[in-house]
C-alpha cells in the first residue's frame, strides 16, 4: 500500500461503483452497465462489481491503480454489508487501450491471475474498438461462469475455499469510511 499511496495518495476516496471519468459511455450505456452490475450482484449477493473508466497517463500504473482504488475506495453506492474484500474492479484505460481486473482478498480462494486474464481476454477486442459496454458484459459473463464453477467445487471441498481473515481490519475501516461519507451526504 505504501508504494501505491505514493503514486495516488494516502487519503480514502469516495467513488461510485460505476465511474466513467473518461466520459466514454453514453447515458443509455451507463444505465445498461449499471443493470448488468446489479444482475451480477443478485447472482452473488455477497460480492459487488465495479467499473472505473479513465484515461491514464501511464498504462503501467493501471494495475496499481486498481489495487489502490479497491483498497482506498469508499464505494458510496455499495451496501456496507459488501466490503471491498468482496469486490471486483474492472479498470479500463481508454487512452492506453488497456484493462485490468482487481479483486478483493475474500475472492483469493476463488479467483487467480489465470482467471482474470481469461476474463479480460474475452473483452479485450471489444475494448480496443471502444465497445466498453459489450466488453464489460463479456468480462462479467466469463467471471460469472468461473465463480459458479468454483462455488460448486467449494461445495464439494469447503476446506479448500475457506475465506482467509485479513488482520488489517479493512472491513471495519471501509464501514467507517462509507458511513462517514453517508453522514456528509445527509447533511448537504
Amino acid at each position: 500500500m505504501k508504494d501505491v499511496d505514493q503514486l495516488f495518495g494516502s487519503d480514502d476516496v469516495r467513488v461510485a461503483a460505476l465511474s466513467d471519468a473518461a466520459g466514454a459511455l453514453r447515458a443509455k450505456e451507463r444505465k445498461e452497465m449499471r443493470l448488468m452490475m446489479n444482475d451480477f450482484e443478485r447472482a452473488f449477493p455477497q460480492l459487488f462489481f465495479s467499473v472505473y473508466i479513465a484515461a491514464f497517463d501511464e498504462v503501467s500504473h493501471l494495475r496499481q491503480f486498481g489495487f489502490w482504488l479497491l483498497n482506498r475506495g469508499a464505494f458510496v453506492d455499495v451496501e456496507v454489508s459488501r466490503p471491498n474484500a468482496c469486490g471486483i474492479l474492472l479498470t479500463i484505460d481508454v487512452s492506453g487501450k488497456a484493462a485490468g481486473l482487481t479483486y478483493g482478498y475474500a475472492l483469493h480462494p476463488f479467483l487467480d491471475e489465470d482467471d482474470t486474464f481469461a476474463a479480460l481476454s474475452v473483452g479485450h477486442p471489444l475494448f480496443l474498438q471502444g465497445q466498453y459496454l459489450k466488453g464489460t458484459e463479456m468480462v462479467m459473463r466469463k467471471l460469472r461462469s468461473t465463480l459458479i464453477r468454483r462455488s460448486k467445487w467449494a461445495n464439494k471441498d469447503p476446506s479448500r475455499y475457506q475465506e482467509e481473515q485479513s488482520s488489517e481490519g479493512t472491513g471495519e475501516l471501509l464501514e467507517r469510511i462509507r458511513s462517514r461519507h453517508r453522514q456528509k451526504e445527509r447533511r448537504l
